[in-house]
C-alpha cells in the first residue's frame, strides 16, 4: 500500500496472538509501518545482508514522522549496499549497558505493549531490582546476587518474591533476544529454588454473608458499598468493575460489557435482577462516564482496597480478599451444582484446553446461573439485603 499520514493514522492492529501486523510501503522497498498490540505504531526497515533477512526498527512513528522515517530508512539502505549491517552496530552499543539502564526498556518494550498489569512491574523494579542491581552491568548480575534479593524478600513476602524472580527471568529473557546480552549468557535466575504456593481456597460462607451484608451497608462510600455488592453478584476482576462506564451498560439485553479484560477479548456479563436494582439506584455524575465514580472529577473509584479493609474487619472476615468475593460466586455456583464449565464462563475464564467447550453454552445459560446466584445471595443475606427490583424490570416481568 502507499503509506500517507492518513492512512497510517486509521491502520489498527489485526494479527493474533500477538503477532507482527506490517504494513509495506509500495514507493520504498522493505520500508513499512508496524502496529502493536496496544495500537501504538512504529516505522521499520526490511533488509537482507549476508542471505539473512533482518527487520530493523527505524523509529517511533509521532515523534517521528513519516517523511523523516523515509529519509532515515534510505539512509541505512544505503550503508546496507556497502555490506554494513545497522543492526551489528546497535548492537555494539548494546553489550555492556547497566541493569538500570535497562529496566526502562524493558518496560517500553515489553511490558506496555504486552502487559495489562505492566504497572506491577515497574513497582517491583523501583522496590525490589533497582535497588540490588541498579549500577551493575546487565551481564554482571550473579546467581548468588539472584539468590540473595529472593532470600531477602521472602521472607516477609513468599508470593511477591516468586513474582520478582519470574519478572527477572523475563526480563533477561528479552534483554538476551534485543541482544543487550551475548547469546551464551546463562538466565540468572534459573536454579533459584522458589516458595510452593498454595492456591487460596477461602470465599463467603453462608453464615458470614449477613454480617458481611450488614458490614457493607454500613460503609460510608456509597460507591464503594454498592461495589462490594455488585462483585459478589458479578463475579468480575476488581478493575474490569472500577474502569465500567454507563456506556457498557445495555438494559435492553440486561448486559454489562467488559472491553479490556485479563482473558484479552470483550466479556459480557448478564445482570441479574439484584445487580441491576443496585446499578439502577446508583446515581449519576455529571462529567463523570463511569458507574462507580472516585473524588476526582471524571476519574473512577481507586480506593476500594482500604474499603473493603475496613468493611471487612468490621464483618469479622479479615482473611478475605478482594478476589475472593470471585472466588465466592464460583464456589456458590459449584455447590449449587453448576458444572465447571458453566463457572468457566460465567467467571471468563480462559484456557486452551476449555475455550472450545465454553463456547457450547449459549448467554442464557450464564444469566441463569448469576440470577439464581443473585436470589440465594439475596436470600442469605436477610434484612440486609440492597435489593429494590427497578420500576423497568417490574414491567418486564408482566409482560
Amino acid at each position: 500500500m502507499k503509506l500517507t499520514k492518513n492512512v497510517i493514522n486509521k491502520l489498527a492492529y489485526s494479527a493474533k496472538n500477538g503477532k507482527q501486523d506490517i504494513y509495506w510501503d509500495n514507493n520504498l522497498p522493505g520500508f513499512g509501518i508496524r502496529v502493536y498490540p496496544s495500537n501504538k505504531k512504529s516505522f521499520v526497515l526490511k533488509y537482507r545482508v549476508t542471505g539473512r533477512q533482518h527487520i530493523k526498527v527505524v523509529g517511533r512513528y509521532g515523534p517521528l514522522t513519516l517523511d523523516q522515517a523515509r529519509d532515515k530508512a534510505k539512509k541505512e539502505l544505503a550503508a546496507i549496499i556497502d555490506n554494513k549491517d545497522p543492526l551489528d552496530e546497535k548492537k555494539k552499543t548494546r553489550i555492556g549497558i547497566s541493569f538500570k539502564e535497562f529496566c526502562p526498556i524493558y518496560i517500553a518494550r515489553h511490558a506496555k505493549e504486552y502487559k495489562r498489569t505492566w504497572v506491577a512491574d515497574q513497582r517491583r523494579i523501583n522496590k525490589y531490582l533497582i535497588p540490588a542491581f541498579g549500577s551493575l552491568r546487565l551481564d554482571a548480575i550473579t546467581r548468588a546476587d539472584v539468590a540473595t534479593l529472593y532470600s531477602d524478600i521472602v521472607q516477609k513476602f513468599p508470593y511477591e518474591a516468586n513474582r520478582t524472580i519470574q519478572q527477572l527471568s523475563k526480563m533477561y529473557e528479552r534483554a538476551k533476544f534485543w541482544g543487550y546480552i551475548k547469546d551464551e549468557h546463562f538466565n540468572v535466575t534459573k536454579g533459584v529454588k522458589q516458595f510452593k504456593e498454595k492456591k487460596r481456597d477461602r470465599w463467603i460462607k453462608p453464615d458470614e454473608l449477613p454480617r458481611l451484608a450488614q458490614a457493607i451497608n454500613e460503609e460510608e462510600n456509597f460507591y464503594g458499598s454498592k461495589a462490594l455488592w455488585l462483585y459478589l453478584l458479578l463475579g468480575v476482576r476488581r478493575d474490569e468493575l472500577l474502569k465500567a462506564k454507563w456506556e457498557d451498560i445495555d438494559r435492553d439485553r440486561q448486559e454489562l460489557k467488559l472491553p479490556e479484560t485479563k482473558a484479552g477479548h470483550v466479556h459480557y456479563v448478564p445482570l441479574s435482577a439484584p445487580a441491576l436494582s443496585i446499578l439502577h439506584d446508583l446515581p449519576k455524575q455529571k462529567g463523570n462516564p463511569y458507574i462507580l465514580p472516585g473524588e476526582k472529577p471524571g476519574r473512577h473509584l481507586v480506593n476500594i482496597e482500604k474499603i473493603w479493609q475496613r468493611v471487612r474487619k468490621k464483618a469479622n472476615v479479615e482473611d478475605v480478599r478482594i478476589h475472593d468475593l470471585r472466588r465466592t460466586l464460583g464456589s456458590w455456583l459449584a455447590q449449587s451444582g453448576n458444572s465447571l464449565h458453566l463457572i468457566g464462563r460465567v467467571l471468563n475464564h480462559s484456557t486452551q484446553s476449555t475455550t472450545a467447550i465454553y463456547a457450547r453454552f449459549a448467554q442464557d445459560h450464564v444469566k441463569q446461573a448469576l440470577e439464581e446466584h443473585g436470589n440465594k445471595l439475596m436470600s442469605i443475606a436477610g434484612s440486609q439485603a440492597p435489593v429494590k427490583v427497578p420500576p423497568t424490570i417490574r414491567k418486564r416481568k408482566k409482560k
